[in-house]
């Protein structure tokens, strides 16, 4: 009889993350669509707002892993304009979230070096919401070790819109001329300005959508879909996804020798 091979250890973070670094191809930005809260509070028979409060240590799992890793930029679609359609309690539940994340999380990514800014029609947010989104940001303002962008009551269309008319604005004030309006004056009004477009979008649950997500900026981002469910994406599942970026062939529309 042949004899019986043991099963396969799984590696651990600790072995994920000693590989990226062999690897080197650290993507400077990764964007998150942080999808499934929902489906999995309802799988343990609890409220949707169990699954978003759950989905808060999913956050912080991912931000310690990128700092971890090397990444400069993250990119955390939190709540689309969309979101605002639903039931008054979750959006009420949501927002309470947010402030919590923030009073909870602000010294400590502060002390790691994160810088926070937080993108979206902001002025659609309660009051308490808005004054805890202000302090983060001017809390966390000289974090040099990476930039975290939270999307907030955003949409990509809407941010199109809003680029367009900023730069309607300043051609009917003088201050740009038509022929001037190319990529990099567009670029220049969007939300992202100075932030290096994504280099890897990750969306979990295993949806295949973008779901008006940084339309203009993903347009050369490497897609990478994993069945996991926001609250249980962690630091493994966050390596996993980088790996797999390592080995892609990203030619940008041009043709390998």
């Amino acid at each position: 009889m042949c004899p019986t091979l043991p099963a396969p250890v799984p590696e651990s973070e600790t072995d994920l993350l000693a590989r990226i670094r062999v690897h080197g191809a650290v993507p400077r930005h990764i964007a998150i669509i942080m999808d499934g809260n929902g489906r999995w509070a309802r799988e343990r028979h609890m409220p949707r707002p169990f699954g978003h409060r759950s989905g808060m240590k999913a956050v912080r799992a991912v931000v310690e892993g990128c700092l971890d890793a090397g990444v400069e930029w993250l990119s955390l679609f939190a709540f689309s304009q969309e979101n605002w359609q639903r039931p008054e309690t979750e959006v009420s539940a949501l927002m309470s979230l947010l402030e919590e994340y923030i009073a909870r999380e602000a010294s400590e990514l502060r002390e790691q070096g994160v810088r926070v800014r937080v993108h979206g029609d902001l002025g659609r947010l309660s009051a308490p919401a808005a004054a805890a989104v202000e302090r983060v940001m001017r809390d966390t303002e000289g974090g040099d070790k990476l930039g975290l962008n939270l999307f907030i009551s955003y949409g990509g269309r809407a941010e199109l819109v809003r680029a367009a008319r900023l730069l309607a604005i300043d051609v009917q004030a003088g201050r740009l001329t038509v022929d001037g309006i190319d990529e990099a004056a567009f670029r220049e009004r969007l939300f992202t300005a100075g932030c290096p477009d994504p280099d890897l979008l990750i969306r979990t649950s295993g949806e295949q959508r973008l779901s008006n997500f940084l339309l203009w900026q993903v347009a050369y981002a490497e897609l990478y879909i994993s069945s996991v469910l926001w609250p249980d994406f962690g630091r493994l599942a966050l390596f996993e996804a980088i790996l797999d970026f390592q080995r892609r062939d990203r030619r940008f529309g041009r043709v390998t020798a």
